[in-house]
C-alpha cells in the first residue's frame, strides 16, 4: 500500500509573486537522471529507450543514469504514483546528478502532486526537462520557484529515427549548456514530421521519417510588440492542474506570454474555444501579454487553422488587442525546441520574430536563499 498522503507543504510558502531561480547549466560529462513519472513506455520499448539514451549520450557528451523505478512495468508504475514521486526526489538529492530529463509523457502526472517535496526542489534546483504530462513537474517547480525547461523526452525526440534533428539539437545546446541570453526563436523551416513508425519493430529505427514541409511561424491578432515571463505547457494537462496546489496565483499570470499546445488526441476546435473562454471567465485571461502556439500535429491544415480561429474569436469576444504566434515548433511535432518557464520572452509583428531575451540558467547556481 502507499504512504499515506502528506499535508499539502505549500502552506508555509508564499509563493506570489515568485522570484524564479536558475540551476546551473549542463557541462560535458554530466550525469542526467532519466525518469517515467507518467508511464512506463520505456518497459514496453527497451530497444528504442536504449537508443534514446545512447543519442542523447553522444550528442552532448552525457553521462545518463536511471532513477530507481524508471524502468519499471507500467502497471506498478500507474499504481504507485509514490513511486514516481519518489524518483524526481532521489535525483533531486543525489549530488552527482545534473538534471532530470523525462523519458515520455501521460496522463496521470497529475497524481503525483499530494507526494512531491516542493521544499526539496527549492533547495536543490536542477534541470528539469519534458513535455507533454510533464507539465504537471514544471509547474511544481514553478510553484517551487525553480526555472525548468519544456522540450523533448527521451523516447521521442532523442531517440528520433536516424539520428537527432539538427533543429532540436540546436536548441537543446543553446539553452541547456549556456547561460548566455537565449535570442530568437527560429521556426524551424527544414521540414516536420508527426509520422507514427511502429516502435516495437527495431528495422524502422533506422528510417528517417517522412518531413512535411514547413511555413514558418504566423502572427495574428495584433501588431502590438509584447514583453512577459513565459509560462504554458499542453493545454489538455493544464486543464487537469486548474485549482490543485500547483496552479498559479492570479499574479502569476500578470504581463504573462502564455505558450501551449495540443497532444495527438488532437481535441476538436470548439474544445479549445471552451478552454480559453474558461481562461476568460477566471480572469487570467486579460492578464496575458501575448500568446504563443505550438503546431498541432495529427490534423489537416485545415483544421490546424481551425484551432487558430478559436484563439482568434476568444480574443475578439474580451476585446484583447494581443499578439498570438501559431505554428510554433514545440509540442507534439518534430522536430521541437525548448520553451523555459519563468523567463523574459518579446514577440515584435512587426519584425516577425520571438525573442527570448534572457538566460534559463546559470553558469553557477546563486544559493541567495
Amino acid at each position: 500500500m502507499g504512504k499515506k498522503q502528506p499535508d499539502n507543504p505549500l502552506k508555509k510558502y508564499d509563493f506570489s509573486p515568485i522570484k524564479m531561480r536558475k540551476p546551473s547549466i549542463l557541462k560535458s560529462g554530466d550525469l542526467v537522471a532519466l525518469t517515467s513519472h507518467s508511464n512506463g513506455t520505456a518497459y514496453i520499448y527497451p530497444n528504442r529507450y536504449q537508443i534514446g539514451k545512447r543519442q542523447l549520450e553522444e550528442a552532448f557528451h552525457l553521462r545518463t543514469i536511471e532513477t530507481p523505478n524508471a524502468l519499471l512495468p507500467p502497471e506498478e508504475l500507474y499504481n504507485s504514483p509514490q513511486k514516481r514521486a519518489d524518483d524526481i526526489h532521489w535525483a533531486l538529492k543525489n549530488p552527482n546528478v545534473k538534471a532530470i530529463f523525462s523519458i515520455i509523457g501521460g496522463d496521470d502526472a497529475v497524481r503525483l502532486i499530494p507526494y512531491l517535496d516542493f521544499d526539496l526542489i527549492r533547495k536543490h534546483p536542477k534541470i528539469f526537462l519534458g513535455y507533454s504530462d510533464a507539465t504537471v513537474l514544471h509547474f511544481a517547480f514553478m510553484k517551487a520557484g525553480i526555472v525548468s525547461i519544456y522540450g523533448p523526452s527521451i523516447l521521442s525526440g532523442f531517440a528520433e529515427n536516424g539520428g537527432l534533428f539538427p533543429y532540436m539539437r540546436k536548441a537543446v545546446q543553446n539553452i541547456l549548456f549556456s547561460d548566455k541570453p537565449i535570442g530568437n526563436l527560429v521556426p524551424n523551416l527544414d521540414g516536420w514530421t508527426d509520422e507514427l513508425l511502429n516502435w516495437g519493430n527495431p528495422s524502422t529505427q533506422q528510417l528517417r521519417r517522412t518531413l512535411k514541409p514547413s511555413s514558418g511561424y504566423r502572427f495574428l491578432n495584433s501588431q502590438k510588440i509584447a514583453c512577459g515571463r513565459l509560462i504554458g505547457g499542453c493545454i489538455e494537462v493544464l486543464d487537469m492542474l486548474k485549482g490543485s496546489a500547483v496552479w498559479p496565483s492570479p499574479t502569476q499570470w500578470d504581463g504573462c506570454i502564455f505558450f501551449f499546445e495540443i497532444s495527438e488526441e488532437t481535441p476538436p476546435p470548439r474544445w479549445l474555444l471552451y478552454q480559453l473562454r474558461n481562461y476568460a471567465a477566471m480572469g487570467i485571461l486579460k492578464r496575458m501579454n501575448g500568446i504563443l502556439f505550438g503546431r498541432v500535429g495529427f490534423v489537416s491544415e485545415e483544421k490546424n487553422h481551425e484551432y487558430e480561429k478559436m484563439i482568434l474569436k476568444v480574443l475578439q469576444e474580451e476585446n484583447l488587442d494581443i499578439p498570438v504566434v501559431s505554428n510554433m515548433d514545440f509540442g507534439h511535432t518534430e522536430p521541437q525546441g525548448c520553451i523555459p518557464y519563468g523567463v523574459s520572452c518579446q514577440i515584435n509583428p512587426l519584425e516577425q520574430t520571438v525573442t527570448i531575451t534572457e538566460n534559463a540558467l546559470e553558469r553557477n547556481f546563486k544559493r541567495n536563499f
